[in-house]
């Protein structure tokens, strides 16, 4: 891990109200910040327009990176053929979104419906579902120069993909060189026993980091090992984004599903820029 690494960008999600809206003030916002990059959520994007937010981003100097889930009628890891034809179908969209965008990388739950659970017997048939899909659908985003990464979440919001090992199994079995491992603190917290271990085994596959503090508002001084996380990025020689998701803001549509009962903090705008110091400072404690 090197200068490159303090390419650190932000979620819109903290700003947003809803999926979908008001993105190019988000963009904007970020931008103010300090920040490099802004992600967007993919769920309602093509109401605002991509071409005009990739001209935004470009405007103010930042690049994008963009998520998504699936849902239950765009299963790539369903045993139901036709489903699994509709997921493929709908990143097959988001292939073309995320080009006009003029964005790289496209990752998070893209190998099963978010929040949704199956049973454990049925689990190997499932990864291998969707290794088949994603190694179907990736030479598309290969061929618009885009990444995709599997997000290793924690076992409240899917039974597939929970750790760091899982999300190395399911890219392997995809084999595409354009398919990567994505990690994220906030589910790290909940399900690594070895932090440092599980940088290492996705070390050779990570394309991308999300950091937020344990209640998934700013990372802070808390029982994360941030000393240990950062220097095993570095150990991995990791160049990628360092991105801060964070979900803080209670009572709106987007918080509901992601169980945020309560304002984790006052003030986003302060958040964002105390969440990016933190991370940049990190970063030089663990070159130094």
């Amino acid at each position: 891990m090197d200068g490159a690494t303090s390419r650190v960008g932000v979620h819109s999600a903290l700003w947003a109200q809803q999926w979908g809206t008001d993105l190019a003030r988000h963009i904007e916002k970020a931008s103010s910040l300090g920040f490099n990059g802004v992600e967007l959520s993919l769920l309602g994007i093509e109401s605002s327009n991509p071409m005009y937010l990739a001209t935004t981003a470009r405007n103010v100097g930042v690049d994008l990176k963009c998520t998504t889930g699936l849902s239950i009628g765009n299963d790539v890891s369903s045993a139901d053929a036709s489903i699994r034809r509709a997921g493929v179908d709908y990143l097959r969209r988001c292939a073309d979104v995320v080009a006009t965008l003029g964005a790289d990388l496209l990752t998070g739950v893209i190998y099963a419906p978010w929040g949704t659970f199956g049973s454990p017997e049925s689990r190997r048939e499932r990864l291998s579902w969707a290794a088949e899909s994603l190694a179907g659908v990736a030479p598309d985003f290969a061929d618009r120069g885009i990444t995709l990464g599997i997000e290793a979440i924690n076992r409240f919001e899917t039974d597939l993909i929970n750790t760091a090992v899982q999300a190395t199994e399911l890219a392997d079995l995809i084999d595409e060189p354009n398919v990567g491992v994505h990690l994220d603190t906030f589910h790290m917290n909940i399900e690594e026993r070895d932090i440092d271990a599980a940088v290492k085994t996705a070390a050779l596959r990570l394309v991308h980091v999300h950091v937020s503090g344990s209640d998934r508002g700013r990372p802070v001084i808390d029982r994360f090992p941030w000393s240990v996380f950062f220097d095993a990025l570095r150990k991995a020689d990791y160049r990628e984004w360092i991105g801060v998701e964070m979900f803080v803001q209670a009572e709106i549509p987007v918080s509901s599903d992601l169980r945020i009962w309560r304002t984790i903090e006052a003030s986003p705008d302060e958040a964002a820029a105390q969440a990016r110091q933190f991370i940049l400072q990190r970063i030089s404690d663990a070159t130094q």
